[in-house]
């Protein structure tokens, strides 16, 4: 039997949402620039509440359009929650909604189940709503509400909750426009970090590079005079050089990519086959890492040495980063198939401070105390290296915190 979807096309949104609690604070917290996804989680609360929900959900387009994206629930059972993280553009009820800005009702959600092993909500979920979110012409998500039995909503609530979509489908734009805004920023700071290092750098390697024939030429004809007179040359250029190089790594190393953790390591994940033959995947179910900007630094750092540790010694062909996230903290795990840095360092752990300098270890191990989290270094079950970094789930509000 094929689930029964019943559609209710745009509808005014005049005055029957006009004075609605809900809505008034919602258009208050966008005007006020609030972070979008926490800003989700706490108005589904009070949208589930006013529909007579079981549960809600907001999913968003990826910037492919291929898959809609969880970024809030409110009430998903934790199967429900694992399955359907990420789900295809046309799936059900979803799919129909995020093609047109309507209202899609299903009253049969059997095919809901093709993504777990589950029944769906087990046996309480007998209707689901699905609610566009758009942006003009275009939707940029949907949002979900779960009801017990089949559901009843009146007009002037169908007419609160489009109103809901509307202002959640402005702000999807809005911060897309964001982050099209931080793109540039990043491209116009990379180009900056060229002509730094084409000024403090390339220009002086040139000069070495046409001093060192004529060293060569004084050398074979045992010219004492001009082979030191060379050498002294390519000596201070390559110490300007290096002392160029101190500073451009210092200016640039210390700020945080301006697009998040996430962005950065990304970008890292990005070359890395190219730069070292070992496939990076990064696996992330963390909806928001709550991070404050230093402390991304941090997290960073640690995991570019860990990756960098992997490059240089493991003889892997594949890597995972992991990045997961519970009530209670924040772990990142890092995991390759290689010969295992444990090995290394003759099975020495992290209380080892002789082991742990020889990879830099010493240093991670530093930054993850001041973040106030535990770094935990040893070997894969089957082989491979196995890196964790668990932090508090907020770690800005934790003692240790920086």
């Amino acid at each position: 039997m094929n689930p029964t979807h019943t559609l209710f096309t745009p509808a005014s949104t005049a005055t029957a949402a006009d004075g609605d609690p809900i809505v008034s604070e919602l258009t208050t917290e966008l005007a006020a620039g609030s972070d979008l996804e926490p800003l989700l989680e706490r108005f589904l609360v009070s949208i589930v509440a006013l529909a007579g929900a079981q549960a809600g959900a907001v999913r968003v387009l990826t910037d492919d359009g291929q898959y809609m994206r969880l970024v809030a629930q409110q009430g998903l059972p934790p199967h429900v929650l694992s399955t359907e993280r990420l789900v295809e553009r046309d799936c059900g009820m979803c799919g129909i909604a995020a093609g047109t800005d309507v209202l899609v009702w299903v009253d049969d959600v059997r095919s809901c189940d093709r993504h777990g092993s589950n029944a769906y909500f087990g046996l309480q979920c007998k209707s689901v709503l699905a609610i566009s979110l758009p942006h003009g012409k275009q939707v940029l998500g949907i949002y979900n509400l779960f009801f017990e039995a089949n559901a009843q909503i009146d007009p002037q609530t169908q007419t609160i909750l489009r109103l809901i979509g509307q202002l959640l489908g402005l702000a999807l734009h809005n911060a897309r426009i964001e982050r099209e805004r931080l793109r540039v920023t990043v491209m116009k700071e990379r180009q900056e970090m060229l002509n730094e290092v084409h000024d403090a750098i390339a220009q002086t390697l040139a000069y070495v590079k046409m001093r060192l024939p004529l060293l060569n030429d004084a050398l074979l004809a045992h010219d004492d005079q001009r082979s030191l007179k060379y050498f002294s040359d390519v000596k201070k250029a390559v110490g300007d050089v290096h002392d160029n190089l101190r500073e451009v790594m210092t200016y640039f190393r210390t700020r945080m990519d301006p697009l998040g953790l996430l962005h950065a390591l990304h970008g890292i994940a990005d070359g890395f086959l190219d730069r070292t033959g070992i496939t990076l995947e990064i696996r992330n179910s963390a909806q928001n890492l709550n991070l404050t900007d230093e402390q991304e630094a941090q997290v960073f750092h640690i995991i570019q040495e860990a990756l960098a540790n992997i490059a240089k010694h493991s003889m892997a062909s594949r890597a995972v980063l992991a990045i997961d996230k519970t009530p209670r903290q924040l772990e990142f795990l890092i995991e390759d198939d290689g010969r295992g840095m444990a090995e290394l360092f003759g099975g020495a752990s992290m209380a080892e401070p002789a082991a742990a300098a020889h990879f830099g270890l010493e240093i991670m191990q530093g930054r993850t105390q001041r973040l106030g989290g535990s770094l935990e270094v040893g070997r894969n079950e089957g082989g491979g290296t196995r890196v964790r970094l668990v932090l508090p789930a907020n770690p800005a509000t934790g003692e240790h915190a920086t």
